[in-house]
């Protein structure tokens, strides 16, 4: 019979690196839609940093233009927020008018692709969806794994104390692809939809093309986005799901293909 006490070691190590890698990787796809653009991001604190954004697994860097300088004199080049800060963002905004040609003829072809997806498009979800559940699978299987390797191992009562330690292996592993995968959401990717978002305890609507979502992002396209003494902008619209609700469809599905 094999050690399984071994076995379970060989499992947490071959997890531990697998984990170290696919963190290494993982970006959410969301905010990686607006990276190596002009960005505006609005904080929770009423504060508005603005610059290039770079989306790394860890966080997001906005480099401005020209250098700003500080109260205190010293020239800050950008500015950092580490992923355990995403709390304090309200939204995230790509105006389209501060693309250049180029971009703005680009972001054009990808909302009117989002909007009238072609075979492949539409089907590329699907097959994310598949994987998606494969990913669920995988989850059993390593669960009743872990659970027979406690049962069988003459060490049950180390590898038992294991248990805190494993679990969040597995939350880090599987959750980094997770996307809080939603029914209701899922079938109006690519049409227009009603976007009720909280600002300052108020609620605000916005009408456009639902893009995607992610456990914490909802990507909203071609908004008309107004901030408080200000007209109207064309924007794409990212936003965190704690503040951001589809609540409406905002065209007659039965005219879609």
């Amino acid at each position: 019979m094999p050690d399984t006490f071994l076995l379970t070691i060989i499992f947490i190590a071959l997890t531990t690196m697998i984990t170290a890698f696919v963190k290494g990787k993982s970006r959410d796809r969301c905010l990686i839609d607006l990276s190596g653009d002009e960005i505006d991001m609005e904080m929770i604190s009423g504060k508005t940093v603005w610059g290039r954004l770079t989306v790394e697994s860890t966080g997001l860097e906005f480099s401005y233009g020209e250098p700003n300088k500080d109260n205190d004199g010293h020239k800050e080049y950008s500015f950092l927020l580490y992923k355990n800060e995403y709390s304090q963002i309200q939204n995230l905004i790509l105006y389209h008018d501060k693309l250049d040609e180029k971009r703005r003829e680009i972001r054009q072809k990808e909302i009117q692709k989002t909007h009238n997806p072609n075979f492949l498009r539409r089907n590329k979800r699907r097959v994310r969806n598949f994987f998606a559940t494969v990913r669920d699978a995988i989850m059993e299987v390593i669960n009743l794994f872990i659970g027979q390797a406690k049962k069988l191992s003459p060490a049950q009562a180390i590898s038992g104390g294991q248990d805190k330690y494993v679990n969040e292996m597995k939350k880090d592993l599987f959750g980094l692809s997770a996307t809080a995968f939603e029914p209701l959401l899922e079938k109006h990717i690519g049409k227009k939809v009603v976007l009720e978002f909280l600002r300052n305890d108020k609620v605000e609507e916005y009408v456009g093309v639902l893009k995607d979502y992610t456990a914490e992002f909802i990507e909203i396209l071609d908004v008309n986005y107004k901030k408080e003494g200000q007209e109207a902008r064309k924007a794409d619209f990212v936003v965190p799901r704690s503040l951001g609700l589809v609540k409406h469809l905002a065209e007659d599905k039965t005219m879609r293909p």
